[in-house]
């Protein structure tokens, strides 16, 4: 597993890591979320002793990176797609790591198949779109069939068949009883594919839990009902200690009482009820609803037509 102690990182006054501690276990699909400049890459490059901690450390099943003797079998890594040399061919680039690396030239084949690169082998990687080289990218970090898969940002560039296959090789792998470490700022991609989640905010942990705890905990969940009734029903539900919140189009928005609990109160009290529903947040907006006061470069909210001619 991944294990980071008090992690801190500083560039000069700047604070990118501050104390950061978390264990990334095998077996699941753990996402590393946070907004720009919350430090996930340089807490991904410290774990793979890429920079050097300010304090605390980071430890690969038990042992800093840099004391592993045959890296490449229990980490494999994907940071930065473009680092690659571009004059070498996708094969070739492949078996210099698998001869440095004292890996069996074999597998080279064996993961440029599992990546769909055959037919890109041969190919100088200085004309590969980026797409591709995340491809390459992923077979790189196959290469050593570790036990531990780090990817920062890994379906940049890719169609959307790129993106459902990867989504399918990380759950696969974490399904084979693999440690798998993956960034995005993709919310779509990481509600499907994580099953668990770490969080960061100006370098600090915000959450570190599982996927379905992290969005029922949100206090965007509600239930929406609609009663040709409203008014009365909304009196009964606040006096039961719910929080109603009238919307719109005339529905009432509950917190505070499960749809069972308003069902059962609609019926007791002969309140025709014509839909009730729950709703609960989006990944997206959680994440959002978390991070508001840990977003580092934040726009200003773009003023509509109908607000500049009311001013």
């Amino acid at each position: 597993m991944i294990k980071a102690e008090q992690l801190t990182k500083r560039y000069g006054s700047a604070l990118a890591v501050d104390q950061l501690s978390f264990e990334v276990l095998p077996g699941r699909v753990t996402g590393f979320l946070g907004p720009n400049g919350a430090g996930k890459s340089t807490t991904m490059r410290m774990i793979l002793g890429l920079d050097t901690p300010a304090g605390g450390r980071a430890l690969v099943n038990g042992r800093p990176y840099r004391s592993l003797r045959k890296p490449l079998r229990v980490v494999g890594s994907l940071l930065d797609a473009g680092a690659v040399h571009g004059g070498r061919s996708a094969r070739s680039h492949l078996e210099c790591l698998a001869v440095t690396n004292d890996l069996p030239r074999s597998r080279v084949g064996e993961v440029l198949e599992r990546t769909g690169m055959q037919s890109a082998a041969r190919k100088r990687i200085r004309g590969f779109s980026l797409g591709m080289k995340q491809r390459l990218g992923i077979a790189a970090a196959l290469l050593g069939d570790p036990e531990i898969l780090m990817f920062d940002e890994p379906v940049n560039g890719l169609d959307p068949e790129g993106i459902h296959w990867i989504r399918g090789l990380m759950r696969s792998l974490a399904a084979e009883g693999r440690t798998v470490f993956v960034s995005s700022h993709l919310m779509s991609e990481m509600a499907l594919t994580a099953d668990h989640l770490i969080v960061i905010g100006r370098g600090r942990l915000i959450a570190d839990t599982g996927m379905a705890d992290f969005i029922q905990a949100s206090a965007l969940n509600d239930v929406l009902i609609r009663s040709p009734q409203s008014s009365h029903l909304a009196e009964l539900l606040t006096a039961k200690g719910a929080a109603v919140v009238p919307e719109p189009n005339g529905g009432l928005a509950v917190t505070g009482l499960t749809p069972e609990a308003i069902s059962r109160l609609a019926a007791a009290n002969g309140v025709a009820v014509y839909e009730l529903a729950q709703r609960q947040a989006s990944l997206e907006q959680v994440y959002m609803e978390l991070t508001e006061d840990a977003v580092e470069y934040q726009a200003a909210t773009p003023t509509t037509d109908n607000e500049r001619h009311d001013r």
